[in-house]
């Protein structure tokens, strides 16, 4: 299976003059490229493929001298990004969904490259990227398998990272019996099947008035001056600590339960349709759910654990016991049923009718005939 390995950068003043070139000649490819294919099919309706566009690299580099200072599988791969964007445009226009265009992208809006194959060398603590040179990586746990691609990226703030793309064999974890389900929410983040509650640590929450005050402060700042250079930086730094915190939650939730359980059964979420309720649309936001579902699946799949998603209709409303629909609103935090006289916590009965489903996905349940005869 494919892992990601991310690791910090410390390139020098040169170093990083060096890799924004790179990212701006990577961007003027990529605009290029676009255009020859939107304006081959807008101007004679002939369409451009993949390989005619990876001919044009040479005429290119005479063109544009300075794309010589680009590694040329670099350059290659920025063609294959266009035509990803196309094949994803094209697949979403013939499933029937709202598909957007594939856009050009401004100064400053490219921030990664990639070596598909060569061109890179990690020796120690140091990586050798060609047309680059050696710069220093702290290498915070080792890579594991081996190295299939190398993505080089700068975040919001300027700080650069090494993405090494590596096939690793999975490591089984000891045989557990365990089984959990997770039912997610807004006042618990995570309610398990046994009972447990995980408080939700709402992070943006945490910082929203710091993050007020660095934004009206930006708006204040003239446009084009270092001052608000200098303050759109504080602005960005308060999003990257809040992202940096919600995925170590994640990934630190994530390995316990994986760790623990041997069957983890989620809710299958679709996050689009419930951020239209803009009541509730930023709290759903800072929560993640899908990210850390997203972990979890990853991490079972690595450690030869089961992760089962299941469709979250009625799991609430069902009794976890008898199989009753108990219509209730969302302010009614106790499930109580009139059948069998049940009265538990409406957030762990869910997450009861959660593992239900997931042992009968995966043909285990004995209470299968059941459910689906009360569906």
């Amino acid at each position: 299976m494919r892992l990601t390995f991310q690791y910090r950068l410390l390139p020098s003043k040169a170093q990083r003059t060096k890799l924004t070139q790179t990212l701006e000649l990577c961007r003027w490819v990529y605009n290029e490229t676009l255009a020859i294919r939107k304006n081959a099919w807008e101007q004679e309706r002939k369409s451009i493929s993949y390989y005619d566009t990876m001919k044009l690299l040479p005429a290119w580099k005479e063109q544009k001298p300075e794309l010589a200072q680009v590694y040329s599988q670099v350059l290659q791969e920025v063609c294959t990004r266009v035509d990803l964007a196309f094949s994803a445009f094209f697949r979403r226009v013939k499933a029937g969904e709202k598909a957007g265009y594939p856009r050009f992208r401004g100064y400053g809006r490219y921030d990664s490259f990639t070596y598909p194959q060569s061109g890179f060398e990690l020796i120690g603590n140091a990586l050798n990227l060609s047309k680059v040179g050696t710069v220093k990586v702290i290498i915070h746990r080792p890579l594991q398998g081996t190295i299939k691609t190398l993505n080089i990226r700068r975040d919001t703030v300027g700080n650069w990272y090494a993405n090494f793309s590596c096939e690793v064999e999975p490591e089984p974890l000891p045989k557990s019996d365990k089984a959990v389900g997770i039912d997610v929410g807004l006042e618990s983040f995570a309610t398990f099947s046994d009972g447990r509650k995980v408080a939700n640590p709402r992070f943006f929450r945490r910082d929203e008035k710091e993050l007020v005050k660095a934004q009206r402060k930006l708006s204040k700042a003239e446009k084009g001056t270092p001052e608000r250079a200098k303050r759109r930086k504080v602005v960005a730094h308060i999003h990257q600590r809040i992202v940096n915190r919600r995925k170590d939650f994640a990934h630190k939730l994530s390995r316990s339960l994986v760790n623990e359980y041997g069957i983890i059964a989620l809710e299958k979420l679709n996050n689009k349709n419930m951020l239209q309720n803009h009541y509730l649309a930023k709290s759903i936001s800072d929560a993640a759910w899908n990210q850390l579902a997203q972990y979890i699946q990853y991490k079972a799949e690595c450690a030869d654990r089961k992760c089962v998603l299941v469709d979250p209709r009625n799991t609430s409303k069902r009794c976890s016991r008898c199989g009753t629909l108990v219509y209730k609103s969302l302010s009614v935090r106790v499930h109580k049923c009139p059948v069998c006289n049940l009265e538990i916590d409406r957030d762990e009965n869910a997450a009861i009718n959660i593992l239900a489903l997931g042992l009968q996905c995966l043909g285990t349940s004995p209470r299968s005939r059941r459910l689906k005869a009360t569906e």
